[in-house]
């Protein structure tokens, strides 16, 4: 069975705090917390001011993007819906399902943006093209 496609799919999750004097902590699980196990994890820092990151979209793959520090906005895009989330604190992450365009801006100085993955790296599951992605949503949106 496929995981979920779409921008109705996608939504904020929230993780678990512990609130401490000497420094708050949240954690996420694979499979617990969000719908799927990580597989890869890497983060985004250092970001220029007025650059953009992403722009592509996944054929397989599933994310959960936090904001571990600082904030950016995330604009998604299914081939027929856009909509922009404003993602700013660490203890939550926003899901992307698979064929769902992403495109993160508007990064705050300093910010970092981690992002949890369901999949290694692999080339063939990026599409990297808009046009082609929006040929390929409204050819087979549950592909």
């Amino acid at each position: 069975m496929l995981p979920p496609s779409g921008l109705a799919a996608c939504h904020m999750v929230a993780f678990p705090r512990v609130n401490d004097p000497r420094g708050n902590l949240s954690v996420v699980e694979g499979q617990v917390h969000i719908p799927f196990d990580i597989r890869r994890v890497y983060w985004l820092y250092d970001v220029p001011g007025g650059a953009e990151r992403g722009g592509h979209a996944h054929r397989d793959l599933e994310q959960v993007i936090i904001a571990m520090s600082g904030s950016f906005d995330v604009v998604l895009d299914d081939g027929e819906i856009k909509h922009r989330f404003h993602l700013n604190r660490s203890y939550a992450g926003l899901y992307v399902p698979r064929m769902v365009w992403r495109e993160i801006d508007n990064f705050s100085s300093g910010s970092v943006c981690m992002v949890l993955a369901s999949e290694i790296f692999e080339e063939a599951d990026y599409i990297r093209d808009l046009g082609e992605f929006r040929t390929v949503a409204r050819s087979a949106p549950d592909a």
